[in-house]
């Protein structure tokens, strides 16, 4: 069972499983209650979302090939270099293995987004514990 990414806010896909907001903040106005009958995720996981100062660094810039490959490059290390993070990536590629989950963000195109990055993490870490 492949862990799938989505766009937090789309339809629910067949068999997208528990979706996981890798998001670092929450959508305003939102109640908790309300985010998975929402579509939006039934889980927050700041932990693999971009750092605030990685964020920071990205704002009104325009996100240029250079500029993604430099902020997907940014994002990795942070992944790599956090335990929490590692740890994160390792829980989901064993549960992705086991049942169906999904990650997520609010952009609308996955290949311009980090959970490009984190889905090939996660990918890696699950084939290492094959």
């Amino acid at each position: 069972m492949p862990v799938k990414t989505f766009q937090i806010g789309s339809p629910r896909g067949s068999r997208e499983g528990l979706r996981i907001g890798a998001v670092r903040f929450l959508p305003r106005g939102v109640r908790k209650q309300d985010y998975a009958r929402r579509d939006l995720f039934d889980v927050w996981f700041p932990v693999l979302a971009p750092s605030r100062k990685l964020l920071r660094a990205l704002k009104n810039k325009d996100f240029t090939a250079a500029v993604r490959k430099s902020f997907f490059a940014r994002y990795k290390k942070e992944m790599l270099a956090s335990t929490d993070a590692k740890q994160a990536i390792e829980l989901l590629a064993r549960l992705g293995k086991r049942t169906d989950i999904s990650v997520g963000c609010y952009c609308a195109d996955e290949h311009m987004c980090h959970r490009s990055v984190l889905h090939a993490l996660i990918r890696r870490a699950a084939r290492k514990r094959m």
